[in-house]
């Protein structure tokens, strides 16, 4: 059996970043990946993620943002590939909006430049083709924007393997042992052995918690669609509009600019559906709903961004019963560690959640505060069993 220090199961976004960490500190270190990333079995791909710093799902998430952007910036320093494109992101909802006051707290709160919208008519003045209500409110951060996710994945995957971290592709993880003092993990040919251990697989995390007795702990994966739409360039292209999240009645949209004439890219974070990774449809369209939702956002609050449907694209989200992220060791065996629930908004974080889970696999503990993100806080225990009794979740 091959011997390592450290074994990532997943690298995807947060196992590639962890597995760049460990092999910077010169940790001998092996990353296994059911696919072959940068891939479109998890949550990385679709061409662009939004990057900022007043984060509206929560104040704790605030030092996660500013360690990545740092990383954003140097990384856009060293190449000519494209990183990070600042375009500001504009944060709008009713007057009640938790999303828009979690985002000003934060902003408040660790120093974060902003400008604050308190009427919808202030937000249409400074874009004549926004159509909010008079009633809604708005925070626009000037310095975040957009990271390109698969160019980062590209560029860390190979800083790692250059560094001499070792990656093991379209390699279904079969069994994992964890024994007192090391782990063992199994794929349909080769059994590897090391110190640690670090699962990071996204949506196929609840079948290897089944493996080390987290079976308690499930993890909700979720279809979630985005499209682009042939924009008017005057109004929505990436040097005149922001990125963008909308706090709907109905749940929040987000979107992003048209960059390169390629249109305005709209999302939703919420309601399609709990399923099984295998049994998430790919295909864009295959529900009536994919289309027509998005559209109905962008005609009621953007119209001149409602033009030509150019493409669209599906992916998976994985989230815990409450939305928070898993960044923990193990209860019982504390040289295997935890990183989960990311979805929704985790890519903008993966430089932090890399060095919190080389942390933790070195030294049992990180700088960062992630008593957020206990293992064993109540909420995975309990929200998530209540859940389950509904077909479809709302995330507003």
């Amino acid at each position: 059996m091959s011997q390592y220090d450290v074994i990532i199961v997943g690298a995807g976004t947060m196992g590639l970043f962890t597995g760049h960490q460990l092999a910077k500190d010169g940790v001998k270190v092996l990353m296994i990946d059911a696919f072959n990333p940068p891939h479109s079995f998890g949550s990385h791909h679709g061409e662009t993620r939004i990057t900022r710093q007043a984060i509206g799902e929560g104040l704790e998430y605030v030092p996660l943002a500013k360690y990545a952007f740092k990383v954003w910036n140097e990384l856009q320093a060293e190449t000519h590939e494209h990183i990070f494109l600042k375009t500001g992101v504009i944060s709008f909802g009713g007057p009640k909006s938790k999303f828009v006051a979690n985002a000003k707290r934060g902003a408040d709160e660790y120093g974060i430049d902003y400008d604050y919208f308190d009427n919808g008519m202030e937000l249409t003045k400074r874009w004549p083709d926004f159509q909010v209500p008079e009633d809604y409110i708005g925070l626009l951060e000037p310095d975040a924007g957009v990271v390109f996710p698969e160019n980062i994945l590209r560029i860390i995957r190979d800083k790692a393997t250059s560094l001499g971290a070792e990656l093991l592709v379209n390699s279904p993880v079969m069994d994992i042992l964890v024994n007192e003092s090391d782990v063992e993990v199994s794929t349909s040919s080769t059994t590897f052995t090391a110190d640690k251990l670090i699962i990071t697989a996204g949506a196929y995390s609840n079948k290897l918690f089944s493996k080390i007795g987290l079976d308690h702990i499930q993890l909700e994966p979720t279809r979630r669609t985005v499209a682009w739409f042939n924009a008017d360039e005057h109004y929505y292209k990436a040097d005149v509009f922001p990125g963008f999240f909308g706090d709907t009645e109905v749940g929040i949209y987000y979107g992003f600019p048209s960059i390169n004439g390629e249109g305005v890219k709209l999302g939703r974070y919420f309601d399609m559906g709990h399923y099984e990774p295998e049994f998430i449809i790919k295909e864009f369209g295959a529900y009536d709903h994919d289309q027509p939702d998005l559209e109905k956002f962008l005609h009621e609050y953007m119209p001149k961004a409602a033009g030509r449907f150019e493409k669209g694209a599906v992916c998976m989200f994985t989230n815990t019963s409450d939305e928070n992220f898993i960044l923990d060791q193990h209860p019982e065996h504390d040289h295997v560690i935890i990183g989960a629930g990311f979805s929704g908004h985790g890519f903008k974080f993966s430089p932090a959640v890399g060095q919190i889970l080389a942390d933790l696999a070195q030294k049992g503990e990180t700088d960062f505060d992630i008593s957020s993100f206990s293992i064993q806080r109540e909420a995975l225990n309990y929200l998530f069993s209540e859940s389950m009794g509904s077909d479809h979740f709302s995330y507003d």
